[in-house]
């Protein structure tokens, strides 16, 4: 009877891991390959074009599908998240999101460590996804949900995997491998300049990394707000906030700053010119993509639509503005 029973504790074992691979192998389905989108009415030239990726399109709604999900994939494959370990990070709110999503389809549980003044709205989506929040001072930002996040995995070990997608290889090497690759076949290698904003830094160390690797002459531009106190939700200003471990500084081109007000102010005409209703951080990219744009003569230019405007309530007002 022990016997029997001992093989059917197995054989149950075994069918849960071939479920969690086939699922694995579904999800990898709809996260990536997302669609280049030709912006030509915002920005009008015959000799410089402007693309964006539209991230929002795959499982999560953002750009953070990506990296959540290699940081979940490779992470089941080396054992660190097996035996029933909970998936534990920091996030500003689209990773936790994309951290919640996946998790609740591939059956891994997840603790998210948000500051208590993270956005209402990414509150609601991730609680109704069915993960632990866990809040930390709102006065810390992303920094001090860093830390209460080390503290808490260092606090149980065997209950926790902590992700930390600031320092997580598997972040960049999500982009290396997928957004750059797709960039480069979208654009038949005739991309000329890659324009994103830094927040993890992920997105533009790891597809800049690969397309200068394509074509040595690409220009790489990255973008940042002008000061510390600005309103682009998980960007940062480098020069006063924790530089993540995967930034590579050697990357870059070029610098370009930008005010929020700017970026704000675009979103209307993006909404009634493009037939788009995007979140800051695109536009934000959009205006860093366009200020590159301006300096050229000719050109091939592609940016990161990171997310859509459906979780930011607070936009609709700058979408009700005139041109």
């Amino acid at each position: 009877m022990i016997a029997t029973s001992k093989r059917t504790t197995e054989s149950s074992k075994l069918r849960k891991t071939f479920s969690r691979n086939e699922e694995i192998n579904i999800v990898e389905g709809f996260v990536g390959n997302t669609p280049l989108y030709p912006l030509r009415k915002i920005w009008q030239s015959s000799s410089v074009e402007i693309f964006a990726k539209l991230e929002w399109q795959q499982l999560g709604g953002s750009v953070k599908a990506r990296p959540a999900f290699n940081i979940i994939c490779q992470a089941l494959r080396s054992g660190q998240l097996l035996g029933g370990k909970t998936l534990l990070d920091a996030s500003s709110g689209n990773t936790g999101i994309a951290y919640a999503s996946l998790g609740a389809r591939l059956g891994v549980p997840v603790t998210l460590v948000l500051p208590e003044n993270a956005s209402a709205d990414r509150i609601r989506i991730i609680s109704s996804l069915g993960a632990e929040i866990v809040y930390s001072s709102p006065l810390e930002s992303t920094e001090g949900a860093r830390k209460l996040a080390a503290e808490i995995a260092a606090s149980d070990p065997e209950k926790y995997f902590y992700a930390d997608q600031y320092s997580n290889e598997n972040n960049w090497l999500a982009h290396y491998r997928g957004t750059a690759n797709e960039i480069w076949q979208q654009t038949h290698g005739e991309i000329t300049h890659f324009v994103a904003g830094l927040g993890t830094t992920g997105t533009f160390t790891g597809t800049t990394k690969r397309l200068k690797e394509l074509n040595p002459e690409l220009q790489a531009v990255e973008l940042q707000p002008e000061t510390s106190l600005h309103g682009l939700e998980g960007w940062k200003h480098l020069e006063t906030a924790d530089v993540p471990q995967i930034y590579q500084n050697e990357l870059a081109d070029q610098r370009i700053e930008l005010a929020s007000e700017e970026v704000y102010s675009l979103l209307p005409s993006v909404a009634r010119r493009e037939g788009l209703l995007i979140s800051p951080s695109a536009a934000a990219n959009l205006l860093g993509a366009i200020k590159v744009a301006e300096q050229l003569d000719s050109g091939k230019i592609v940016t990161i639509f990171a997310d859509d405007a459906s979780r930011y309530a607070h936009l609709e007002s700058f979408y009700q503005q005139e041109k």
